[in-house]
């Protein structure tokens, strides 16, 4: 069994004012399994609404309770920049990505916890297409997309993951930082699997978690583009091994 003390959650945040204390309430309140510790560390990748003033204000009222570190990008990089910068200051055991909207339940850290904890598992990943856990009915092709560039990536790392496009993902921190990652924005994800793929004796898990996604007029902003930055990532980092 392993020990894990703390547990460093990222969240990146580009114009979440409307939802971050909302996150922050909710990771807040989350109960971790054996008294494991949080530290949230929040990255606002220069934002143009009141992302900062909400977290700040959040930060002053709960510095006596709660461990939140805030970093700031003089100018928008993406979200896998802003992930770069959670992991590199992380000194959680382990850590896991958390997105500032309201898709995802932080109630389900104690899900992927569970086989770290029990010392089966380097990596895991938090699944919206397994298990029985309620999943928001949204968009038929974003959903056939997901599922393409997930059976694509697998051909790339000859894993057999359901779900490569989540954001729930959980990681051994050292092992995350000792990994070289490029990608500005949403080319994190196929990234980051194709290079923890390659890693010698890497043991990678998935369960299943919620998923109450977002349409674009509540705030999404992953697009068609980002798609085909994924399976260009997926050629580069995948089946060329770059």
């Amino acid at each position: 069994m392993n020990t894990i003390k703390k547990l460093s959650i990222i969240i990146p945040a580009y114009n979440e004012g409307k939802t971050i204390t909302t996150v922050l309430d909710k990771v807040r309140y989350v109960q971790l399994i054996h008294s494991i510790a949080k530290e949230i560390i929040i990255v606002n990748d220069c934002s143009q609404d009141n992302t900062e003033e909400q977290v700040l204000a959040y930060q002053r009222l709960h510095q006596e309770t709660l461990d939140i570190r805030y970093f700031k990008h003089d100018v928008n990089r993406g979200k896998g920049a802003a992930l770069r910068t959670g992991f590199q200051q992380a000194t959680g055991d382990v850590c896991i990505v958390q997105d500032a909207d309201l898709e995802y339940d932080p109630h389900e850290f104690n899900l992927l916890l569970k086989p770290m904890i029990d010392g089966f598992a380097d990596v895991v990943y938090g699944s919206r297409f397994m298990g029985g856990r309620p999943h928001r009915i949204l968009f038929f092709w974003h959903t056939i997309g997901n599922k393409f560039l997930t059976f694509v990536s697998n051909m790339a790392t000859n894993l057999n993951l359901t779900d490569m496009e989540t954001c729930y993902k959980m990681f051994d921190t050292k092992l995350l930082q000792g990994i070289k990652l490029e990608e500005n924005r949403f080319g994190f994800e196929p990234e980051v699997t194709a290079k923890i793929a390659r890693v010698k004796g890497i043991r990678i898990y998935e369960i299943g978690v919620s998923y109450y996604g977002r349409t674009y007029a509540e705030g999404k902003k992953i697009n068609w583009k980002d798609g085909f930055r994924a399976l260009y990532c997926i050629l580069k980092y995948g089946f060329l091994r770059m």
